[in-house]
């Protein structure tokens, strides 16, 4: 399991794309900017929660919920460097027994069923497929560095889940030796719990810390655009057969539709209503489709190594004599920033 496992940007397009290698169907992440119950109410169906903030060496005397494994939670250690965002996403995949994972994900739950969270932890790490999907959002490294899992600063970053699982809310954090159970809840109110222990953790780091990042998983937005248009459509028909401007759905659903109203007037409206909320889904669809256009071509560019650009272009300056004046305006440029900057500090 010595095979190098890289670092990868907290994105949605990034996760997203991981989720559809990974064979997984019907799920996206969203970033979440607020925890206010508008914003998390547009986008339900929520699975999970994944929690990106700057890690710090703290003692935690939370202790393991005790029956997780009789709750049925599916918890892996973190035994690889880097791989924190990869496992936080499985923490959420492989505890929602509702969602299409593919056959990949399948083969690991049931494979690491009654494992030791570490030896779960194993099993991930050396899934070459896991482990390739994972890498394949940075270009090819000739030079691999021995710790990029910290910044320029020593500072470190870290992804946890969020998500419920038999009634209850967990914390799922592949560094700590099992599951934190934080309340009791059910599939309607755990958001807003998550969300309180969430606003906790940040609150305990410095005013000015804002190196946090939230995202959640959610249905697929094409999916859910795709079904209600559908519907919208389908009402349009009926209500249009019941005007008499056209024919009844040739595949009426089941009884349990609601009747329509026999008014014409309160039909028309209807219809108007149905016509205006089918445009907007249509302009939904349709803008979601675009950014996972956008998703594609960035994470296209992510995936391509500029370094030979990059020296080709370095390479070609110099032979014309036009590197070194760069250099040497780029050098005064920096001196001059920093003579300002100093300047500024002590006035």
């Amino acid at each position: 399991m010595g095979d190098h496992w890289t670092t990868i940007e907290s994105d949605p397009g990034v996760f997203t794309e991981l989720l559809e290698r990974m064979g997984v169907k019907g799920v996206q992440m969203e970033e979440l900017y607020s925890l206010d119950e508008d914003s998390l109410e547009s986008l339900k169906p929520i699975y999970g929660l994944i929690f990106l903030f700057k890690w710090q060496k703290e003692t935690d005397s939370r202790p393991v919920a005790a029956d997780y494994e009789e709750k049925g939670v599916f918890f892996a250690n973190q035994v690889i460097n880097n791989a924190c965002a990869t496992q936080a996403i499985l923490s959420v995949l492989l505890n929602r027994p509702e969602l299409d994972i593919g056959p990949e994900l399948e083969q690991l739950k049931e494979f690491t069923a009654g494992m030791p969270p570490e030896m779960k932890g194993l099993a991930i790490g050396n899934s070459e497929t896991i482990r390739s999907v994972h890498n394949s959002f940075s270009p090819p490294q000739p030079i691999i560095p021995e710790k990029d899992d910290d910044d320029d600063k020593g500072e470190a970053f870290h992804f946890i889940a969020y998500l419920p699982v038999g009634g209850c809310l967990y914390e799922l954090d592949g560094l700590k030796p099992g599951p934190i159970k934080l309340a009791d809840c059910t599939q309607d109110d755990w958001l807003p719990k998550a969300a309180a222990s969430i606003t906790e953790r940040m609150g305990r780091y410095a005013a000015n810390e804002v190196k946090f990042n939230l995202m959640a998983c959610i249905e697929d937005r094409r999916d859910k655009y795709g079904r209600d248009l559908a519907q919208q459509l389908h009402l349009q028909e009926r209500t249009r057969a019941k005007l008499g401007k056209g024919e009844p759905p040739a595949a009426a659903a089941a009884g349990d539709e609601p009747p329509l109203p026999d008014d014409a007037d309160t039909l028309a409206a209807r219809l108007s209503e149905a016509e205006a909320e089918a445009e907007r889904l249509q302009a939904q669809l349709a803008m979601e489709e675009d950014r996972r256009r956008q998703w594609a071509e960035e994470n296209n560019r992510r995936r391509t190594d500029y370094i030979p650009l990059a020296f080709q272009l370095l390479t070609a300056l110099a032979h014309k004599g036009q590197l070194q004046p760069l250099v040497d305006r780029a050098v005064e440029a920096h001196k001059l920033k920093r003579e300002q900057q100093a300047q500024k500090a002590g006035s």
